[in-house]
Order: C-alpha cells, then structure tokens, then sequence
C-alpha cells in the first residue's frame, strides 16, 4: 500500500505531497492542470523508465520519495526514493541504501498496477494473463499446477542426467587414459581410509618396539623388583599398621596406603603385560613401512588426504565404468528420462483440463462486470494455445492469452490490437474486480477509466471502483463526479501561474465546502448554487462521504 508521496520537480509539480487513502482516493482538476505529472511520479516510483523530459524546467533533478508498505510484517514500511537528472540519470535508494532501478521494481512496482495507457499495461501483456486466472481459480488450479511445476523439474533434472552420462560417454582418448592409469595405481594399493588410521597408529610402536621393551622392562622392576615401589610401599604401610595399633587415628592412612598398593600391582602387571606383548619383528615392520610408503605416494599424486585419493579414485572408476558400459548406462538414464516425461505429460493435461474448466466462468464473471460498466455487448475470451514440447515452461504446457471481441459477431482480437486506453483500462477493473481479494497487487492506479464514460454507466463505474478499493487500495484520475464522491480521499490538481516564473501544480486536499464546489465543476463546469445543491444531494446519496 502506498502510503505517502512526496514529489519534487517532476513535470509542472515542484513541490508536494500525497497522501492516499487505504480505500478509494480519486485526483480530480481540470484538463492540464497537471494530473499527468502526478502519475508519472508514480511510474518513477514503481520503477518505470525514466528520460530527462521528466525533469521540471530549470531545475537540476526529479525526485519522487514513497513509503509503501508491504506484506512483509515491517511496522514502519519500506521508504523508496527515486532521482532523476537533468541529463536523463536515475538513481534509487530502499530503506537509504542504494539500489537498482530493477530492485525497485521488484519491491514496489509489483505491488502496484498502472491501469492506464498501453505501455504501463499488464493486462497488454499476454505473459500476465496465465497468473490472472490461476489467482481467480485458486486450489481448482494450484494443486494441478504444483504437481506439474515437481514434474516439470524432475523431467529437467533427468534430461540433464541423460546429457551428463552421455557426455561422460564421449570423453577423449587423453581424459580415458588418465583416468585408467589413475584407478589402476590407487587400485595397485588398495588403500582404506581405516587400514591408513591404524598404520599411523601402529608404525611408531614396531620401529621403536626394542626402545619400547626395554623401557617396559626397567619401569616394571622400578614398581615390583627386589627394592622397587611395591616392596616400598609395602614396607611403609607394615610400619604404619604397627602404629595404627597404639593411634586409631592412623587409620584412614593405613587404608590410603593399602589402596595405593593396590594400584601399584595392577599397574606393574599391566606394564609386564605390555613389555611381553611387545614383538621385535622385522618382517612386520618393513610391511608396515612400504604400506605407509606406498599411501604417502599416492596422497602426494592425488591427496593431500587419504580422502582426497579415495574421491579421485571414485571419479575415475566413474569415467571409466561410463565408458565401459555406456549403452547400459545411457540406456538406464533414458529410460528415467521417459518415465518423468511420462509423468510431466500427464501432469500438464491435468492442469490444462482445470485451466480450461476455469476460464469459461472467470471470462463470464469478468464479462458481467463489463456489462455493469455499460461496455455493450464487448467480452473478454480465453484462448488457449498448446505448445510444442520444447516450448513448455514452468507455467504450463499451453500458452493463453485474453482476447477482446468489442461487439457480438465480430472477431475476438488480443487485447492490445482491438481496445482503446479507455477500454483497456474497464477491462482491467472488471478484471481486478473479479479477482477481488486473490489479486496480488495491493494498489491500483487507474487513469482513462472514464473516457467516453456518462450516464447510467458513470454510476456502474463508480459503484465498481468502490467495491474494489473494499479489497485494494484504488487511485483513479477522473473526470466523474460520480466516482468521486465515493472517495474516502480527495485530492484536486490546479496549475497556478504567476508572473515572469514557470507555472506550477498544485495538489490540495478537499474536505467541506471546497469539495462540494469542485464536484460542482466536475458536474455542471462552474459552482452555481444549483450546481453547488447537485453536488451535495450526490455526494449525501454515495453514502459513507461527509455530507455537506
């Protein structure tokens, strides 16, 4: 939702601010007066080209700042700000940092529809209208579509298996020989990352196992030989029991010392243990050491780790093993590439089949809003194009398109070849007001919805546009009273002239008396007291305006 504008030297505007309202905001003013300049600081702000004619005259830049907000749960809203030279450079900023022309796209314009002239028109451009009318059919399609789009990705990931195995399938003479030298010198060894583990742990013992027995042996005679620390302690503690008998307060050493015996003998046997396990044997240890040899040679070729080696051994057996079995492996690859093709087929059918059932009673309720707008006997059509099976995307496997037929029996067109600005900018609304609530843009900008527009179809107009901004916020630049006292905002554009300086536009805020006087004007072209007491009894009769 666009929540506050402020524009600088955009056009004939200098300075000023807009503020519209959450529901329906209509801009009224005479012709030019400058309501074009107002939406084309709008276009800068959603991210629309931008050329130096923007710039006011004289001045050195366009500035258009908004603060949107969006449903991203941000409490204070995103503030965008776009600048345009005097030279034709645009520049933009989110939230004061800087960004792309595209990122402010992105951000704000895809919450915006310019429901105006053809080039802002997203109803002109057939890649829209697919995503319209899978918004209006809402699960009927989204459970078929997401089926198609998982299809859609297998059928891709095993195309691009397929093209991988035969790819690896025509690998060159030199890659295939490398690949065999390599699997053939690591398979030479044979090498596991366990058996590479325990080496490191077991080489230092054999090398130094005779450094090993001999220090064995003295620590075992330094605890259980003749004057070692068993015999020690054993001496200590008899001299202790001795005591212990005339100084009961001895005890908890007596018992201290007893355990620590105990310890000592378990650990001296457990070192005889070890001095005795110890096998001086070099036929072992030269085993170990061209083991260790070897591992180490192939770590410097492929490592430097034991993993490293392992991994490239893998890819080369993979090399390898694609070519040696090719047929088998392509073969493998191309049937899984038929079975998701299988699947993608039947997926699409099924989402085609509820498009199809869906469009027929989305045109019919867009239609009976065209007829509400008094657009005669126009309709909006589906036309549904099937595409060849490269052409598939992740929308579908059809293309379609709205089509316009302005009067019964004639020939539906595409919409942007048959309507006018006028129509194009009806069938919007009769577009968006059909999709109510599903729609994802939050605000609506219409202009040249009411071109040709009087009478009976003015009050239509009217009562679509509110029923709109129940679900949206809407702006619309009109010419119709009857739109405008439905506003819950309403804003006059006036250019003002003063002597030897440009002239400038003005947007004012009206409340009271001074809006009663301008649907006043809007209805009769001057503010007469029959005018003025038109302009009231209408804007009483909208119900939910001020009555004045």
């Amino acid at each position: 939702m666009l929540d506050e504008l402020h524009v600088q030297n955009v056009a004939l505007i200098r300075d000023a601010s807009f503020c519209p309202a959450a529901g329906l905001t209509v801009v009224t003013g005479e012709s030019g007066s400058g309501k074009t300049a107002l939406l084309s600081a709008i276009k800068l702000l959603v991210g629309e080209r931008a050329d130096a004619a923007t710039v006011r005259e004289g001045a050195a830049s366009a500035v258009v700042e908004g603060r949107v907000f969006l449903n991203d749960d941000t409490p204070d809203g995103h503030v965008a700000v776009r600048k345009v030279s005097a030279d034709g450079r645009s520049r933009a900023t989110l939230d004061g940092s800087m960004a792309t022309v595209k990122q402010l796209a992105a951000l704000v314009g895809g919450t915006v529809d310019l429901c105006g002239q053809h080039e802002q028109q997203r109803l002109l451009k057939p890649a829209n209208h697919m995503g319209m009318l899978d918004v209006w059919a809402g699960e009927e399609v989204s459970v078929a579509r997401a089926a198609y789009e998982a299809a859609f990705a297998d059928a891709q990931e095993a195309r691009r298996a397929l093209e991988g195995v035969r790819e690896a399938c025509r690998a060159n003479s030199a890659q295939l020989e490398e690949a065999r030298f390599t699997l053939q010198r690591i398979d030479e060894v044979n090498p596991t990352s366990e058996e590479y583990e325990e080496i490191i742990a077991e080489l230092p013992r054999v090398e130094n196992a005779e450094s090993l027995a001999q220090a064995g042996d003295a620590a075992y005679y330094g605890l259980a030989g003749e004057r070692g620390a068993i015999a020690a302690l054993n001496e200590a503690l008899m001299q202790l029991e001795s005591m212990r008998a005339m100084d009961s307060s001895l005890d908890g050493l007596c018992a201290a010392l007893t355990d620590a015996s105990y310890i000592v003998e378990d650990v001296a046997r457990d070192v005889r243990a070890y001095r005795d396990s110890i096998a001086r044997d070099p036929a072992a240890l030269e085993r170990l050491q061209e083991r260790m040899g070897a591992m180490q040679g192939l770590m410097r070729a492929y490592g430097p780790r034991m993993q490293d080696v392992l991994e490239r051994r893998a890819k080369a057996a993979d090399l390898v093993s694609s070519v040696d079995d090719a047929d088998r492996r392509i073969e493998e690859a191309a049937r899984a590439l038929d079975r998701a093709e299988h699947t993608l087929a039947r997926t699409a059918d099924a989402l085609d089949r509820a498009r199809r059932a869906a469009a027929p009673r989305f045109a019919e309720q867009v239609n009976a809003y065209m007829a509400r707008l008094e657009m005669g006997s126009a309709e909006l059509l589906c036309e549904f194009t099937p595409l060849d099976r490269d052409k598939w995307t992740r929308g579908g496997s059809c293309k379609m398109e709205f089509c316009y037929r302005a009067a019964a029996g004639m020939t539906p067109r595409p919409l942007a070849r048959i309507a006018s600005g006028g129509e194009v900018s009806r069938v919007m609304l009769a577009v968006k007001a059909s999709l109510g609530a599903a729609d994802t843009g939050e605000t609506l900008v219409f202009d040249e919805v009411d071109a040709g527009v009087g009478g009976t179809a003015a009050l239509s107009l009217a009562e679509v546009l509110a029923d709109l901004a129940v679900t949206h916020q809407v702006i619309v630049v009109t010419h119709l009273a009857q739109v405008a006292v439905r506003a819950q905002t309403h804003y006059m554009v006036r250019k003002v002239s003063v002597d030897g300086a440009l002239p400038e536009t003005e947007l004012l805020v009206l409340e009271g008396e001074d809006r009663v006087r301008e649907v006043a004007r809007m209805l009769s072209g001057d503010a007469r007291d029959a005018s003025l007491a038109h302009a009231r009894d209408l804007m009483v009769k909208a119900g939910g305006c001020e009555k004045a």
